[in-house]
């Protein structure tokens, strides 16, 4: 059993941070076996690091789809909140962020120990490093904004490249057998993605972390801060002798410890010959030698290790950070897997409406609910003609693609009413994003998600439910719909 213990070495200071980091940001565990997203109030908050918000158990939101999603929508408001957010992570703790807190980074790291041949540094991989600053300016700032003015939201590098989102958020959920909806909507797209993946992975068992060093703007973004952030590596110039030891040994591009490309991961700390590196935190230093390295790069010289001794105000401070850490942690796990209220659960009408009408061939039972416009929209008024009645959301980038469609539908066909739906995920003043476009369709707001449940419509935009003239239903599915399938349904409706 010695012999066993010898072999396994202890897990590094920061490796127990990653994993603390990550389980603290995906806290709703019971994410996974329910196969659903949490959507509690904590949604609203953005976590330091690279984590999905469509994450089963993701309790916060990723700042870069945060991001995204601000700059989708600054042609209607500022990004006060994201702005504010992003500098006070990046001025803070820089990228600290990206080797202590980040998720992915993690698993990249846990990739690269399969025994592989390894590809060094070179300045191949120092000019592929200028990727994710591209990256950053186009498919999260410029395309995303070039939409926004457009009124078409586009969060462009989550929905073509993010391995992060695909991994975490849309195999996690497609995986789950309630999700049989998702997989039906499976296409070219996810095939992209998933490809993308699959390459991402692969690369990191032959290159360390290549998602953070060539592809990830969040990290680009905190590159930006990082020479001013409180947190980070430090060299003392006086006693530094230019050995290169650290460039040497450090698993990313840098030309100087603590560039843009350092992550902070207190590598080289052990491995100065000179004592020059150290933690920092403002002014102070920790130079935090020894037991925080020595799983990853051996035993270190006698004279680096700093002497913990049991009773030192030292070790006593280890204790209480880390019992106060697992009480936090503890804490977290308890209230989100068995105090944090579920979604409301529908009335019983509501589900009995639910279950006789959503299901095709059934007749919707009757419902009204006010227009934006002052009207009130009846189903049992429209009887006799074909039904439209889309769910959709501001947010949704599909779902504004296709409203033109829904528009041109109704002109070509004066028996055909439809009714835009805007489900109960409101994240802005509908009425206020409808009165910069020309749209002429009827809009309602479901703000208690009554009507949308009632169709059957889950959490998946846009969603799309067709009746016949006799008010039954002919169609009902989440996906985009095209101008053909309505005409197929327009003709096959009695």
């Amino acid at each position: 059993m010695d012999k066993i213990k010898r072999r396994l070495p202890r897990p590094t200071t920061r490796r127990l941070v990653q994993l603390y980091a990550a389980l603290l940001y995906n806290a709703n565990l019971k994410g996974f076996v329910k196969g659903e997203i949490y959507r509690g109030e904590t949604k609203g908050l953005c976590v330091p690091g690279l984590n999905c918000y469509s994450c089963p158990a993701a309790v916060g939101a990723c700042p870069l789809g945060a991001l995204q999603n601000a700059v989708a929508a600054s042609a209607r408001r500022p990004a006060f909140y994201v702005i504010g957010v992003l500098l006070l992570f990046g001025l803070s703790l820089g990228r600290t962020i990206c080797g202590w807190l980040c998720p992915f980074g993690l698993i990249q790291e846990l990739l690269h120990k399969i025994p592989a041949p390894k590809l060094k540094k070179s300045r191949l991989t120092r000019a592929l490093s200028w990727g994710k600053y591209v990256l950053l300016g186009t498919l999260v700032l410029a395309v995303p904004l070039y939409f926004a003015f457009r009124r078409m939201p586009l969060p462009a590098f989550c929905k073509y490249i993010c391995p992060a989102g695909t991994l975490e958020g849309a195999v996690a959920l497609i995986l789950h057998p309630s999700n049989g909806a998702l997989r039906a909507m499976l296409g070219s797209l996810f095939a992209w993605k998933l490809a993308v993946l699959l390459g991402v992975l692969t690369a990191c068992v032959f290159v360390y972390r290549p998602f953070c060093r060539f592809l990830c703007p969040l990290g680009a973004l905190y590159s930006l801060m990082s020479r001013l952030a409180l947190v980070g590596v430090r060299l003392d110039r006086d006693r530094c002798t230019e050995c290169g030891v650290c460039r040497a040994v450090c698993p990313v591009d840098i030309r100087r410890v603590g560039d843009r490309e350092c992550v902070a991961c207190g590598k080289c700390i052990d491995k100065c010959p000179e004592k020059a590196i150290s933690f920092r935190a403002g002014k102070k230093a920790f130079p935090l030698r020894g037991r925080w390295h020595r799983a990853s790069h051996g035993s270190p010289m006698p004279d680096e290790v700093v002497s913990v001794q049991p009773g030192t105000p030292a070790k006593r401070n280890r204790i209480i950070s880390w019992t106060l850490a697992l009480a936090v942690l503890a804490g977290t796990l308890v209230y989100f897997n068995f105090l944090a209220p579920d979604a409301p659960a529908p009335s019983p009408a509501e589900t009995q409406a639910a279950e006789l009408g959503n299901a095709v061939g059934q007749t919707l039972p009757d419902f009204s609910i006010e227009t934006l416009d002052g009207g009130v929209f009846t189903l049992s008024k429209h009887r006799g003609e074909v039904t439209v009645l889309n769910v959709w959301a501001t947010w949704c980038g599909p779902c504004v693609k296709e409203l033109p469609i829904f528009e041109a539908f109704a002109d070509a066909h004066p028996d055909v009413t439809v009714l835009a739906l805007h489900g109960p995920m409101i994240t802005e003043d509908v009425a206020a994003w409808l009165a910069e476009t020309d749209f002429s369709l009827p809009f309602a707001v479901d703000a208690e998600g009554t009507v949308t449940a009632l169709l059957g419509a889950s959490n998946v935009l846009p969603h799309t439910v067709v009746l016949d003239r006799s008010g039954a239903v002919l169609y009902n599915a989440p996906g985009s719909v095209t101008a053909e399938l309505l005409e197929e349904l327009y003709d096959y409706a009695p």
